[in-house]
């Protein structure tokens, strides 16, 4: 399967690229879409979980957002080299209950050289939020294009 580009070496326009098609697939929450940019025996760490291989994350990516619902996640570029993109993120949902959380994390990406991505390493940390407090308030699926990024909420 052919990733559409950007794809290695990145350049500071193509990794700013590669972060938003990431955050426009993760907020699709599709399991099966998001798992075809990871190469097929992808590794990851994600918290304190290890993943290997596109069929546990997509097991991975459907329990999440089992249990993450009304999921919306901004991702901001934080630095790059030619195969690997750190980024920092952070994101809102709320458990079964109602409970609403604010998750601010941080990632290191690797990639081969058709795009695909073959390592993630992502720590995440959770503060518990007012409903009131949300700042992620577009309608579900992709961030539109005005919406401020983290650096501009102060994030």
């Amino acid at each position: 399967m052919a990733v559409p580009p950007p794809v290695p070496p990145f350049t500071r326009e193509s990794a700013t690229a590669k972060v938003r098609l990431a955050e426009d697939g993760w907020n699709s929450r599709d399991p099966h879409k998001v798992s075809l940019v990871y190469a097929e025996d992808s590794r990851w760490r994600n918290r304190s979980e290890w993943v290997t291989g596109r069929a546990e994350i997509v097991g991975f990516l459907t329990r999440k957002w089992s249990r993450e619902l009304d999921y919306r996640l901004i991702k901001e570029l934080w630095a790059f080299d030619d195969s690997r993109i750190a980024v920092r993120f952070a994101y809102e949902s709320h458990d079964p209950e109602g409970n609403w959380w604010r998750s601010f994390g941080n990632e290191n990406w690797e990639f081969d050289e058709a795009g695909l991505m073959t390592v993630r390493h992502a720590c995440i940390n959770d503060v518990p939020i007012k409903e009131s407090e949300r700042a992620f308030r577009w309608p579900l699926g992709r961030r539109p294009d005005d919406h401020p990024g983290l650096s501009d909420l102060g994030f």
